[in-house]
């Protein structure tokens, strides 16, 4: 697939844009000699990254990659995190939750493309997406316990929406780590792909999405997202005002005068 054009954010974040899929951007983990850990700047890039592609309404489907052969993401990097005194460690908080924030409120959909080991504040990234395709080799968990801390970028909220209370708390209780096969068969993952097919098949899902309407698309997601742990009504009144923040859209009026003349809509995103 050809990079039409590359935007970097610091040394470890790359946005990306393909050919024939101008309205889907790449956000490329790029810390390969560590295994993408995030680092204190490694956090700082992906939230300034989110930020600008949170403000580019042209961008209708965001994809979430890693350029390590071998990992996702292996979460916080704990050997910068070694070298601090408390005072470090509290300072370091905020952006740190900047980053994981940064990927859950993306306006847009977000899909992960998860190979090998996506562990701890990596998985939490890809938890932090709407959709997660991982290929055989991936490797997923939270095992923060393990080393005296607690998921601490969104996994004990998330993990429960995904898989429950009991499972949640099974797995970060126990600090394991799943591999693929039991991922897909407890919903750690949504898509399970041959072993390095992950981004390619995320990026196909990434196109087929970012074909629809970029407003419906985003009040979808922002009923989805504000709906969770609602009760029934609640929630039909979260989805109504959703609906009626699209109904009168220009995209809608396309979106149905397409149908009715039987061709590929022209999206305005307004």
């Amino acid at each position: 697939m050809t990079v039409t054009s590359e935007q970097r954010y610091g040394e470890f974040v790359v946005v990306r844009r393909h050919e024939g899929q101008d309205h889907v951007a790449e956000l490329v983990l790029d810390r390969p000699k560590a295994m993408n850990a995030v680092s204190t700047d490694m956090a700082r890039s992906i939230a300034a990254a989110c930020d600008a592609l949170g403000a580019d309404r042209d961008v209708r489907a965001t994809v979430l990659t890693s350029s390590h052969e071998r990992a996702f993401c292996v979460g916080a990097d704990l050997k910068e995190r070694n070298s601090f005194t408390d005072a470090d460690l509290v300072r370091q908080r905020p952006t740190a939750r900047a980053a994981y924030t940064g990927v859950l409120e993306l306006p847009m959909p977000v899909i992960a493309a998860v190979h090998g080991f996506a562990l701890g504040g990596g998985f939490e990234l890809a938890l932090a997406c709407d959709v997660i395709v991982a290929d055989a080799t991936a490797v997923v968990g939270l095992p923060e316990v393990s080393v005296g801390v607690i998921p601490g970028g969104g996994g004990t909220q998330l993990l429960p929406r995904r898989v429950g209370a009991a499972r949640a708390a099974e797995l970060v209780f126990s600090a394991r780590r799943v591999e693929a096969a039991e991922a897909r068969e407890l919903g750690l993952v949504d898509e399970l792909v041959e072993a390095g097919r992950d981004r390619e098949a995320a990026l196909a899902l990434g196109g087929r999405i970012a074909a629809n309407s970029p407003v419906g698309l985003r009040a979808a997601k922002k009923a989805l997202r504000l709906g969770q742990g609602l009760d029934l009504r609640a929630g039909l009144e979260v989805e109504d005002a959703a609906w009626r923040s699209v109904a009168f859209s220009g995209d809608r009026a396309e979106g149905v005068a397409a149908f009715n003349e039987k061709r590929r809509p022209d999206w305005s995103g307004e």
